[in-house]
């Protein structure tokens, strides 16, 4: 076989696997993707089942071990929205509820004692902040959920919960009491929107209702 033949058969071979390997590659970057796209859905729905978990149980008091200072009156700071002060413009939200005679649980899965609480009752924060160890100016995959929950000194502790929140918002979005019919007992609604990010190509909007179930 001449050397002729031979790069002609090198280029037959070349013309024939760069569409094979255009369509691997291609095939890798989408499967990437995919795989992005997947973990940051099933981190969302972590941050929605904690958040939703929080607003549920805000406000609630153990009738046994109710601290008589935690008139109906205060019912407005057991649940706080604070806007605009998190990692590019974000919310924070803030609980906070009395003990069960059940195992409670904070947002990073301690069991909850009276050690862990404040005047009788337990506190859970959520805030996004730029995420830690970061230069800055470097390329990062969005800002970092933080829990915030009493140690067994009753002091304000702060843990990384995920990555990849681009942008966290809470609204109240609860009807005036006096259009629902239900006067004082009518639950509370909040809406929470998530941007979830990979810090490139992926940007994914996520949204959840949540009602109050112990406060107006």
């Amino acid at each position: 076989m001449s050397l002729l033949d031979c790069l002609v058969g090198i280029m037959l071979c070349a013309l024939l696997l760069n569409p094979l390997l255009r369509a691997s590659a291609q095939l890798a970057t989408k499967q990437m993707q995919y795989e992005k796209t997947q973990s940051l859905i099933s981190e969302a729905e972590r941050a929605f089942e904690l958040m939703g978990h929080a607003i549920r149980v805000a406000g609630y008091q153990n009738i046994r071990t109710k601290n008589s200072s935690n008139k109906p009156t205060d019912s407005k700071w057991f649940i706080q929205v604070n806007k605009k002060v998190g990692y590019r413009g974000s919310d924070s939200l803030s609980i906070q509820h009395g003990l069960s005679d059940g195992v409670d649980f904070d947002c990073i899965g301690n069991v909850l004692s009276k050690e862990r609480t404040r005047k009788d009752l337990a506190f859970q924060g959520f805030i996004v902040e730029r995420q830690a160890g970061i230069a800055k100016g470097a390329k990062v995959n969005g800002g970092s959920l933080i829990c915030q929950s009493l140690d067994r000194q009753g002091r304000v502790q702060n843990t990384t919960l995920m990555n990849g929140i681009n942008h966290l918002l809470v609204d109240d979005i609860s009807p005036p009491q006096s259009t629902v019919g239900m006067g004082d007992s009518a639950p509370r609604l909040y809406k929470i929107s998530l941007q979830m990010t990979d810090g490139a190509l992926i940007k994914l909007d996520f949204e959840r209702t949540f009602a109050t179930r112990n406060m107006p």
